[in-house]
């Protein structure tokens, strides 16, 4: 009866060498390791520009937009600044806002996507401003509603602001409103009509 040695593994050997002599490995044959498909595509290392240009392809925002925010919001005044405070790291009833937030070719101060509502901290020299009516009617037709705050109430009256802020979030505010300390441009928006605008687009 011929018995067959036991096959060997081929497999590196990690012990450390014994008495000071040579480590000892055993030698992997020629095909045990799979190698790399011939003509294949290789996965970009970091560094080599390769993933830096993929994902700048993929970035949905216009080239220089990131960079404009970034100005924006360094040259924010104080009020912008604190009321920032108030409502970065989902501080604000759990909302998350993003500041200088790109809709089409403006600049919202700060912008809550979830409930499509753009805050707007303004001096008094905006309560007229054709322009800003502009931006507003730009916003309101991407489907967003527009509150306009007073520089003065957001540094004198934070607490009130936030309260403001929070009544629109949470749906309390539903019709347009001008006095004398904010302006809210309400834009319906309800599951049901972006549902019905989805199914009348298929």
């Amino acid at each position: 009866m011929n018995s067959r040695p036991p096959l060997r593994r081929a497999s590196l050997d990690t012990s450390p060498p014994i008495d000071g002599g040579e480590e000892r490995r055993e030698a992997i044959p020629a095909g045990a390791l799979p190698l790399p498909p011939e003509g294949g595509e290789v996965a970009p290392r970091s560094g080599d520009g390769v993933g830096e240009a993929l994902r700048e392809t993929r970035s949905r925002r216009k080239r220089g937009t990131t960079e404009r925010a970034r100005s924006l919001r360094q040259a924010g005044n104080q009020a912008e600044a604190l009321l920032w405070i108030e409502l970065k790291a989902r501080k604000l009833g759990g909302y998350r806002f993003t500041r200088q937030f790109s809709i089409g070719p403006f600049f919202a101060d700060f912008a809550c996507r979830e409930k499509w509502l753009v805050v707007e901290v303004d001096g008094h020299q905006h309560a007229d401003s054709s322009y800003d009516r502009r931006r507003d009617n730009f916003m309101r037709d991407q489907g967003y509603s527009i509150l306009r705050l007073w520089n003065h109430d957001v540094l004198k009256h934070r607490t009130s602001v936030c309260e403001t802020i929070l009544a629109a979030l949470d749906g309390k505010l539903a019709e347009n409103i001008v006095a004398s300390d904010l302006r809210f441009v309400f834009t319906p928006r309800s599951l049901d009509s972006v549902s019905l605008k989805t199914d009348l687009s298929v």
